[in-house]
């Protein structure tokens, strides 16, 4: 997969890590996505389709040429979370 949707696949792996549905219930992530999406987290499930926004926008031939925007959202987002290396002086 293309590095653009990294990001939001991350996101969206962790979330349901941490979602109750994997957490209290014992389901596999994969089975929460499947089976009970509608109990995820409202995150989870915006993620999610965030996920194949992303996807689907590979394919697009209008965005190839413009660039993956959804992902490349997700990566700004991941940056501004992380904090800068303190600078050596």
């Amino acid at each position: 997969m293309s590095s653009s949707c990294d990001a939001i696949l991350k996101a969206l792996k962790e979330c349901l890590l941490n979602s109750d549905c994997v957490q209290k219930q014992g389901h596999l992530p994969s089975e929460c996505l499947k089976q009970y999406s509608n109990d995820l987290p409202e995150q989870c499930q915006l993620l999610r389709k965030s996920t194949f926004e992303c996807k689907r926008n590979m394919l697009d031939m209008r965005t190839r040429f413009r660039g993956n925007t959804v992902g490349m959202d997700a990566e700004k987002l991941r940056q501004q979370k992380t904090p800068a290396p303190p600078a050596e002086s």
